[in-house]
């Protein structure tokens, strides 16, 4: 049985955080690390944007060079983005301070950063602040990690499961960060996955990869893909359970607990994006492949237009269609059938059902589902969008000041 329990990335046995206001961009929480008691295991996953920003290079470097890790140091109000070869040094100062403050390999630290793009970290105020944070590390301290990096986010994101697993206690937790910039192609979107569990790294890498593919890759704010985003998952396994091998009956329990765990920070993502007021469930089925189902969940989710019309509650089922025809899948128009949670839309032969009160009060909803069958396959997938308002520009507009 799976059991939500607090503690956050400090849930499972051997893990500890710590958080402190640096001034990096605003006067809040902007520093954090999170550190494992033991080496664990490591995998990530990384933004596919080409101006990928520094730290994703060092953790890619990193993660070449081990197979485990010990710490990950993170800041907020910089995304070191765009920043060339300093930027490249800048990351790396962090993660050898980092490792020299734990007495562990430098390699085995990973870097995370996230906010404007395009300026150089104030390296002065962040080198002097790592040895502190070292020292503050503590199992209680994933609640300020949480906080410390979020920057236009307005609520911290923090989970933790508990489950059994060969007659033995195993956790998994989580923070997360993201509320712009959010169209992950693995949103500008951070996570940190921690666990006690016994798994081999190439496992985890597999793991974390398939699970990031149906909970933060099936999300979307604003269709921007950002130059930061990345999930780092460390397990220690220090829970002792036995080694985990793929397939196996504790795996797949394992791999339903992470995958309930990312899905629910990803949707907690898109309910803090920024501006929205409502979380929508788009469902895609009848298609002939998962890639087509995928394919037009993600156009109709990133459609300025269908967004705004969610933000008005207005069902213009018209440019729902109008992003199934543009996604790129080879579709009949006249098979698909639409509806607002369990109010008919569109019937086959464009056998219009509207009835605009009842849809309507579906749309006034914070939260509802929107249900696509495309009516060519057995395929089918599910993706999270927010509606899009002029509270979103507004934020956007002054992001920088």
């Amino acid at each position: 049985m799976l059991e939500e329990i607090s503690g956050g990335v400090c849930a499972p046995l051997g893990f500890k955080a710590a958080a402190m206001q640096v001034n990096i961009r605003k006067p809040k929480k902007d520093m954090a690390i999170i550190a494992s008691d033991v080496a664990a295991a490591v995998a990530g996953v990384f933004t596919r944007n080409k101006a990928a920003a520094a730290p994703i290079q060092v953790c890619q470097q990193h993660l070449q060079k081990s197979s485990v890790a010990r710490a990950v140091v993170v800041n907020s109000g910089n995304a070191n983005a765009c920043t060339g070869e300093q930027g490249r040094r800048d990351a790396t100062a962090m993660a050898r301070e980092t490792a020299k403050c734990l007495g562990v390999p430098e390699e085995q630290v990973w870097v995370s950063s996230t906010g404007v793009i395009g300026q150089h970290l104030p390296m002065e105020k962040i080198l002097s602040a790592i040895p502190d944070l070292s020292k503050t590390l503590t199992n209680t301290g994933s609640s300020d990690a949480a906080a410390a990096i979020m920057t236009t986010d307005t609520f911290p994101k923090e989970l933790a499961v508990k489950l059994s697993l060969g007659g033995k206690d195993v956790r998994i937790g989580a923070i997360a960060k993201g509320s712009g910039m959010i169209a992950p192609n693995m949103a500008t979107m951070l996570g940190f996955v921690t666990t006690d569990a016994n798994i081999p790294p190439p496992l985890l890498q597999k793991t974390l990869s398939r699970a990031n593919a149906v909970s933060f890759n099936r999300i979307s704010v604003d269709g921007d893909c950002s130059t930061n985003d990345m999930v780092m998952m460390m397990a220690n396994g220090l829970a002792e359970n036995d080694p985990m091998a793929d397939g196996s009956e504790s795996y797949l329990h394992f791999y339903a607990a992470l995958e309930y765990v990312l899905i629910k920070l990803a949707k907690t993502i898109v309910k803090d994006g920024e501006g929205a007021t409502k979380l929508i469930e788009i469902h895609i089925n009848g298609a002939r492949t998962e890639n087509d189902a995928v394919q037009a969940a993600r156009a109709i989710a990133n459609s300025p237009l269908v967004k705004t019309a969610f933000h008005a509650s207005d069902a213009n089922w018209g440019r729902i269609m109008a992003a199934i025809g543009y996604s790129g899948i080879e579709v009949v128009p006249e098979n698909v059938e639409i509806s607002f949670g369990d109010v008919p839309i569109l019937k086959k032969n464009f056998d219009i059902m509207l009835d605009e009160r009842k849809a309507k009060e579906v749309l006034l909803k914070s939260e509802f589902e929107v249900n696509v069958n495309l009516n060519q396959g057995e395929a089918s997938a599910t993706f999270w969008t927010c509606d899009l308002s002029a509270k979103y520009v507004e934020i956007n507009g002054s992001y920088r000041t």
